[in-house]
C-alpha cells in the first residue's frame, strides 16, 4: 500500500472490557452477551518516543459513572476493569509522566478514561470532535458516550488539533482517497484519516511496523468479522451515532479497504479476535 514512509513499533493492549449483546454490533449476531475489550495501542516512534492511541478504561470510569445520569452509561455497557494503561506502562519500564503524546480517536468514555494519568501528554485529536462534546452534560453527554469528568481540567490547553497537521493525498483507488489524510509528524509515520459516523470527528491511524502495514480503525467497526464479511451493526446501534449515513460510508470504506489490501492488518479497538491474537496470544505486529 506504501502510505507510510517511516516505521514504528506497535503493541496492542486492553484495560478491561465491557459486555453487550452481539446482535447489536454485527448483523446476524447472537442475542447473547459478548466481551468487547477496551483496546489501546502503544506506539514507539523513532524520534518522538512512546505515545498512545487512546487509553481504554481506568478506575476513574467507574467512579464517574456511579450516579445518575452517567450511571446509565455504565449499566448499558457493564464494565469489567483490567489493569490501566498507566499501570501496564509502568510494568514495562515507561513512566506515565514520560508519555508526551496521546492520539485520541474519539471522546467516548472507554477511550479517554485514562487520560488524567498522563500529566505531561499533548493530546492529538479532532478539533471538531472536541467541539461536539465539550459543552455536553447530563443525558445529552450520556447519549454521546461522553463523561465530562474524564477529561483533564487543562485538556483544551494541551489539545493539538489533528486538522492542523500536514494534509496529504492518498493514492488513487484507495478507499479513503476522497477523505485524504493527515501526516501527524510530517514524516510519513502516522497517517490519520477521518472515520466519523460512530462518533463525530473520529480518527483512525495508518502505520507501518517492520513486519506489517496496520490500520487502527477505532470504533468504525467493532469486529474483524464485520468488515471481512460485510456485516454492519443492527440499526439499534445508530441510536448513539451522530450520523448513521456517515457511519455507513465509513463502514463500506473499511470493507473495501480489506478487499483491496487483504494483507493490511485492520484492527478495531474492541475486537475479541484481535485480543486473542495480539494481546493474549502475543503475536508480534
Amino acid at each position: 500500500m506504501n502510505i507510510n514512509k517511516t516505521n514504528v513499533a506497535l503493541q496492542l493492549h486492553a484495560s478491561g472490557y465491557c459486555t453487550h449483546r452481539e446482535f447489536v454490533t454485527i448483523s446476524g449476531g447472537s442475542w447473547g452477551h459478548t466481551r468487547y475489550p477496551a483496546g489501546y495501542a502503544v506506539i514507539q516512534h523513532p524520534q518522538h518516543g512512546v505515545m498512545l492511541f487512546d487509553t481504554g478504561y481506568a478506575s476513574r470510569f467507574l467512579e464517574t459513572t456511579r450516579a445518575l445520569p452517567y450511571s446509565l452509561y455504565a449499566k448499558t455497557t457493564p464494565v469489567c476493569l483490567g489493569e490501566s494503561a498507566a499501570s501496564q506502562l509502568r510494568r514495562s519500564g515507561v513512566q506515565p509522566e514520560d508519555v508526551k503524546r496521546i492520539i485520541v480517536s474519539h471522546f467516548h468514555g472507554d477511550h479517554i478514561a485514562g487520560l488524567r494519568d498522563f500529566p505531561n501528554a499533548e493530546f492529538l485529536a479532532s478539533r471538531a470532535a472536541y467541539e461536539a462534546v465539550k459543552r455536553l452534560t447530563g443525558l445529552a453527554a450520556v447519549r454521546r458516550g461522553f463523561v465530562p469528568a474524564l477529561l483533564p481540567d487543562d485538556f483544551e490547553q494541551r489539545l493539538s488539533p489533528i486538522e492542523e497537521t500536514p494534509r496529504i493525498a492518498l493514492p488513487d483507488g484507495h478507499p479513503f482517497h476522497a477523505v485524504g489524510g493527515y501526516d501527524l509528524f510530517a514524516d510519513g509515520s502516522l497517517i490519520a484519516v477521518d472515520v466519523s459516523g460512530h462518533a463525530a470527528g473520529q480518527y483512525g491511524l495508518f502505520l507501518r511496523t517492520e513486519r506489517n502495514e496496520c490500520f487502527l480503525c477505532a470504533d468504525a467497526v467493532w469486529s474483524s468479522a464485520a468488515y471481512r464479511e460485510d456485516r454492519p451493526p443492527h440499526p439499534a446501534a445508530g441510536l448513539i451515532m451522530p450520523s448513521r449515513r456517515q457511519y455507513r460510508d465509513t463502514f463500506q470504506r473499511i470493507v473495501q479497504l480489506h478487499k483491496r489490501y487483504p494483507q493490511l492488518c485492520i484492527i478495531p479497538s474492541h475486537c475479541m479476535e484481535a485480543w486473542n491474537r495480539y494481546i493474549e496470544g502475543g503475536e508480534v505486529l
